[in-house]
């Protein structure tokens, strides 16, 4: 896979050289590049920004090297979709990370100030991300949230069965994890665990997902009972159709 990423602030991106991004992009599974927006502009003073039309605070970030900067890129990245990071965009899950994992291609916009010009998102945004209700300096850090959260679904990035264990892999959120000391401070591992009996401890999980997505994220099982319901519902569609 391929992502690139857009920025006034390339230095930002030091993290995406770590650990396991990091040896993804050693072993060829996906390539990280940083593009400089204020390459892409036209002036000696490499102006990304300018005062609002209408008046207002803060400054907008301008059309035209944005547009020419996806322009280029999406030429050396064929088909890539462009996501434009924007807390006016839906909330990132990890279901929408799987689904861009299998793209071969990703540009990923960073704003700063008070945003883009609407043109920009009108004309070349595929889609607008947010990471949740919340307002921060600029699109970096999501930017690099959505590379990482979406480089380590690449098949081969990380171990498969430790991907199919995660959190809201199945809609819920992880079982707790115990490793040694047997016990600290008075706390024991839970007796399960030390048994060997792996048929149990896999029910044992199983059920502690449950236990822990309810007592921490309740509104999750709301969400897996509606689509299981859904399943269930296209399930009885089918074999009346067939009948």
């Amino acid at each position: 896979m391929k992502i690139d990423i857009i920025t006034i602030f390339p230095d930002i991106f030091t993290p995406l050289d770590c650990s396991i991004i990091k040896r993804a992009k050693k072993s060829g599974k996906v390539e990280i590049n940083i593009h400089n927006l204020r390459d892409y502009t036209e002036d000696s003073h490499r102006t990304v920004d300018d005062a609002p039309y209408g008046g207002g605070s803060g400054m907008v970030m301008k059309v035209v090297p944005l547009y020419k900067a996806v322009s280029e890129i999406k030429q050396l990245n064929h088909g890539a979709k462009v996501v434009f990071m924007s807390p006016q965009g839906k909330v990132l899950t990890q279901e929408k990370c799987r689904e861009l994992s299998a793209l071969e291609g990703l540009v990923i916009v960073c704003a700063h100030y008070e945003g883009v010009d609407e043109r920009f998102v009108r004309l070349v945004c595929d889609e607008e991300i947010s990471i949740g209700d919340y307002i921060l300096t600029g699109g970096e850090l999501p930017a690099m949230i959505l590379a990482d959260a979406v480089t380590r679904l690449l098949p081969g990035v990380i171990d498969e069965e430790s991907a199919r264990e995660e959190s809201f892999t199945d809609g819920l959120l992880d079982y707790p994890h115990y490793t040694r000391p047997a016990e600290f401070l008075g706390l024991k591992v839970p007796e399960i665990l030390l048994s060997g009996n792996h048929s149990e401890i896999g029910r044992w999980r199983s059920e502690q997902k449950v236990f822990n997505t309810f007592a921490k994220r309740p509104e999750l099982l709301a969400d897996v009972a509606l689509e299981l319901a859904g399943q269930k519902s296209s399930k009885k569609s089918r074999r009346k159709k067939m009948a």
